[in-house]
């Protein structure tokens, strides 16, 4: 008889979780409290049919992302065909950024250094100084201090140009906030893990047709039971197993929201959910703008950002083979622009996206978005909560102890770790 698996939560650590498990041999059974798969990872519904698909936010992959890719290919899917590949550039409206050539990535790193002409040669050697210490180090550092603090010695221009946007990008925190330690798993795995490993990796499709939805028809065609619009209440010790909302199964993954999880597993294994509720998170708005006949130079561009310009990122979603002229504007790390709410965010971005790109009409407003809490704190010294709970209860996603900061990837992982936790329970 197959063993019975339930996982909370249907975002891309619970579906990797859910994959792994019909694999196994289980009967899973996939509870998700939305209408839909994907987790804050998706994309929304449409009320009319001429109405772009628009995303919760603008996700983004690297060549570094292998579980995520081996995933979607197990679902009989093309990441190549799905996802616009393009070697790491931080290219601006006025001038090229740092931009990787192809090769074997420490002379790439160096020739792409070399070549920001518009950087003094100072700044050029003091990235490469710093960059060959850290590599020295094996890319590992104390794991109390800050990226400001590591890179204390940088020129201002290394700092703004190139440490600032990466670390925001990666982590979702400041660079004044943010984890050293994780900011330098991220550089060495994105830059010397081999050819292509740091290539940008855009979406140009939904979100949700990447992962969620032909996951979704994939579970169900193999026998999983999705149980949409469900938020489970309960979760109970029952013999050898656990009851969920009053249903036995074998085992249990948790791959819902930290605070979800803490709630569910407090009873059970407080310490654990002590951790889970002490992380704080990080917001991240998306505005997206029309421009009728507008074009960017680049499908992706990264922007000046200051105290009245508040997006670092801009998507030309037309190159991408989304809508045309429409262009999404990303505020990562974006508690000081939540408080000022989001008609206040949206103006500013109007006002710097006219400032900092040029036109062939004056953009207007579509939707501004904001997922509150888009990712976790990713601080120094952050103590994340383990993937084991308790016996034959697991626990997943992408602010589960891990080398990652909180992305797909980290999820992704998370949720394949943790239901290998569970496959002896599985398969006995």
């Amino acid at each position: 008889m197959k063993k019975r698996l339930a996982i909370v939560g249907g975002g891309w650590a619970g579906v990797a979780a859910a994959l792994r498990g019909l694999e196994a041999g289980a009967e899973v059974h996939l509870f998700e409290m939305a209408g839909q798969l994907g987790g804050r990872a998706r994309s929304l519904s449409v009320s009319q049919a001429d109405e772009p698909r628009l995303d919760n936010g603008q996700h983004i992959m690297i060549g570094a992302y292998t579980h995520s890719l081996a995933l979607m290919r197990s679902l009989g899917l093309k990441p190549e065909d799905l996802l616009l590949r393009r070697p790491l550039q931080l290219r601006y409206p006025d001038r090229a950024g740092l931009h990787l050539p192809p090769g074997a990535a420490l002379p790439a790193f160096v020739r792409a250094v070399l070549a920001l002409r518009h950087w003094r040669w100072r700044d050029r050697l003091a990235l490469l100084a710093a960059s060959s210490l850290w590599a020295l180090r094996g890319f590992r550092c104390a794991p109390d201090i800050s990226v400001a603090q590591l890179c204390a010695g940088l020129p201002p221009p290394v700092m703004q140009e190139l440490i600032a946007p990466l670390c925001v990008a990666a982590l979702n925190t400041p660079a004044e906030a943010a984890s050293a330690s994780v900011f330098l798993r991220v550089l060495h795995d994105a830059l010397f893990s081999g050819p292509g490993s740091a290539d940008l990796l855009l979406p140009r499709r939904p979100l949700s047709e990447l992962l969620a939805e032909p996951a979704q028809r994939q579970l169900l065609a193999a026998g999983a039971t999705l149980h949409l619009n469900h938020t489970v209440r309960q979760l109970d010790r029952k013999g050898q197993g656990w009851s969920v909302d009053g249903e036995h199964f074998d085992a249990v993954l948790l791959a819902c929201s930290s605070r979800s999880a803490a709630d569910l597993a407090r009873a059970h294994a407080p310490a654990w959910a002590e951790r889970c509720a002490a992380l704080q998170f990080q917001p991240i708005i998306t505005v997206y703008l029309r421009s009728p006949g507008s074009r960017l130079a680049a499908p992706m561009l990264a922007l000046g950002e200051g105290p009245e310009a508040p997006a670092q990122f801009v998507f030309d979603l037309g190159q991408l083979g989304h809508a045309p002229e429409l262009f999404a504007f990303v505020v990562s790390g974006a508690a000081p622009w939540v408080e000022r709410g989001l008609p206040a965010t949206a103006e500013a971005c109007i006002a710097q996206a006219s400032d900092q790109l040029h036109w062939a009409s004056p953009p207007t407003l579509l939707r501004a978005l904001a997922e509150k809490r888009a990712t976790f704190a990713c601080t120094p010294g952050l103590q994340r909560p383990a993937s084991s709970i308790a016996e034959r209860l697991a626990a997943a996603g992408d602010y589960i102890a891990g080398p990652y900061p909180a992305t797909l990837e980290g999820a992704v992982r998370s949720g394949e770790e943790a239901l290998a936790l569970l496959r002896p329970v599985l398969t006995a």
